[in-house]
């Protein structure tokens, strides 16, 4: 936990003066038992009202001076913490953003969502409570002990019976209750993956008519972080119970023993008062003590999932003097490539060795599994590959910074992804430069303008969250358009006609041929007729190329490419 303090450096001033201003108020609360204890010594018992009215304002001032102090650490210490948290959200997040898709599929996006929000809120909140109470707790009890000496050295035998009870309790409930709280940060990852699998996919639920399956699925999850929660929270609840057990059977006692003292002129009736506070200051500093470490485990858990992801070094790293960019435009070169997903007993590709050329169009086809959609990820360099390499214009794009390999790149996902915002926000995804001009050009080619015109608001129009209240046709059309937009040496359609219907595919890839004439164009896809006209059509099978050849040649030459054919065609289609 004490590792993910770094980021509390730019905060080091506010932090020190918390700690001045908190030391100030400890100081407060010693001082104010012992005026007290002046005052009915010295004033109520000799009836000087002169010195109690003295005194009486040296404690108002000293009060007063304490609520100072207590305030401004109050709105210092917030202002760290909810800084730290700020400062912190922003590494994690800016940390995650450069993971590859492996470290994903390794930790898993509900978990990231929950070590971003929940792990981070934990921290806060304990860092809020440590500038308070990890500087008063030590301060009140060392300096309660010594005041109380002070008072009485024979009545603070007292406290060597009541700190080593206090203190074993503390040990025995946190060392019971620590362990789990780990088990609730994950109970909280599945609970949140639960959910989320369960709003996301609320279509094919109800399709299917799941709802009940998981709806059962969510109890169990819920019930799960429920029990656990139930469990460290009852064996937390015994330590309030015990601290004050302790505390009001220690009250009793020095009043009794205390009583016993003043009988025998030992001590005045002041200093007894002033010990009884002292000695209630002693026991609060444990109660914080005790709280703290209830907090400080779960926190340390949290801090050691954050730490996790922090200290996750993602397998893509960009070169230390990345490749300058070729005078070429867009030529792709796999040579001899070989990829596995970690963790799987086949590989995904084997041995792939092909070319595709700038003003060309290169169609990959094969069976569900046959590897396309992985073979068109290893160009952004979504994952690495594990032998042979990927050339982008001559250069291994392992020379090449990630950034510049993609700002190469237009890229259309199998899924189409659209955000919250305008349909002007997302064309523009792809490039904040263009113009409305680009804007409207990019939706035409895309077979885009028609449907965007009829919304009321044009390209103005509300984009719900991921294109809920779109047609997943159009969201295609929409994700080709940011593509379009950006005018990048090579384009990357993942199967993404897959939701047009025949007339808008071929009015669409005619429209796409002009308007990538001079571009890279990689396309996976289903269809035959999306491929059939392609430059160079590249088969899968089995994660290998079981054929490459034009529509023509494929079909004298690859059995696999006939029958994918005649599945899909009939004789005179083909004819």
């Amino acid at each position: 936990m004490i590792k993910i303090f770094r980021f509390l450096k730019p905060y080091r001033l506010f932090v020190g003066f918390v700690i001045l201003l908190v030391f100030l108020q400890s100081m407060a609360d010693l001082y104010l038992p012992t005026l007290l204890s002046d005052i009915v010594n010295r004033g109520v018992v000799k009836g000087d009202i002169r010195y109690i009215e003295k005194i009486g304002l040296y404690m108002l001032g000293i009060s007063i001076i304490g609520m100072a102090a207590s305030v401004a650490a109050s709105y210092f210490s917030s202002k760290v913490a909810t800084g730290f948290g700020k400062k912190l959200r922003s590494s994690v997040f800016s940390h995650v953003e450069r993971f590859s898709l492996e470290e994903f599929d390794k930790i898993g996006t509900a978990s990231l969502i929950t070590r971003t929000t929940n792990d981070i809120t934990q921290i806060q909140q304990v860092l809020l409570m440590m500038m308070r109470m990890m500087v008063s707790a030590p301060l009140l009890a060392v300096g309660g002990i010594i005041m109380a000496l002070s008072k009485d050295k024979t009545l603070s035998i007292i406290f060597l019976v009541v700190i080593p009870v206090l203190m074993g309790a503390i040990f025995l409930i946190a060392s019971r209750g620590i362990p789990l709280f780990k088990i609730i940060q994950k109970r909280i990852d599945r609970l949140n993956l639960v959910l989320r699998e369960g709003l996301t996919g609320i279509r094919v639920i109800r399709a299917f008519n799941r709802t009940g399956h998981e709806a059962g699925r969510f109890k169990k999850a819920n019930k799960d972080l429920t029990d656990t929660s139930i469990q460290v929270n009852r064996i937390m609840a015994a330590m309030m119970p015990v601290m004050m057990l302790v505390l009001n059977i220690s009250s009793i006692a020095i009043i009794w023993f205390g009583g016993k003292r003043i009988d025998g002129g030992y001590m005045g009736v002041g200093d007894l008062m002033a010990f009884l506070q002292y000695a209630m200051q002693i026991m609060f500093s444990f109660i914080m003590v005790s709280v703290m470490f209830v907090m400080i485990p779960r926190a340390a858990a949290s801090a050691s999932r954050i730490n996790e992801v922090l200290d996750m070094v993602p397998v893509i790293k960009d070169p230390v003097e990345p490749a300058k960019a070729s005078l070429e435009r867009g030529h792709v070169s796999f040579n001899n490539v070989s990829f596995s997903y970690p963790g799987a007993e086949e590989p995904a590709l084997s041995d792939i060795t092909f070319e595709a050329y700038p003003g060309e169009v290169t169609a990959i086809i094969g069976g569900t599994g046959s590897g396309k959609t992985t073979l068109i990820h290893l160009i952004p360099r979504f994952y690495e590959v594990d032998s042979g390499s990927i050339q982008v214009d001559g250069q291994d794009i392992r020379e090449i910074s990630q950034a510049d390999l993609r700002s190469r790149i237009g890229f259309v996902p199998q899924k189409a992804v659209l955000f919250s915002g305008s349909i002007n926000d997302n064309i523009r995804y792809g490039n904040q430069e263009a113009s409305e001009e680009e804007v409207v050009h990019a939706a035409k080619v895309a077979q885009a303008a028609e449907f965007i015109g009829e919304m009321e608001e044009g390209y103005d129009a509300h984009m719900a969250q991921g294109g809920s209240n779109v047609s997943g046709g159009q969201k295609q059309r929409l994700s080709i358009a940011r593509a379009l937009v950006r005018k990048p040496e090579i384009y990357i359609f993942d199967d993404s006609f897959s939701a047009l219907d025949f007339k808008t595919d071929a009015r669409l890839r005619a429209a796409l041929k002009q308007e990538t004439g001079e571009s890279t164009v990689l396309i996976v896809a289903q269809r035959v007729s999306t491929v059939k006209d392609a430059d160079r059509i590249i088969v899968l099978e089995h994660s290998r190329i079981a054929g490459m050849g034009t529509h023509e040649e494929l079909m004298e030459t690859s059995n696999v490419y006939r029958e994918i054919v005649l599945s899909q065609l009939s004789e005179e289609e083909i004819a």
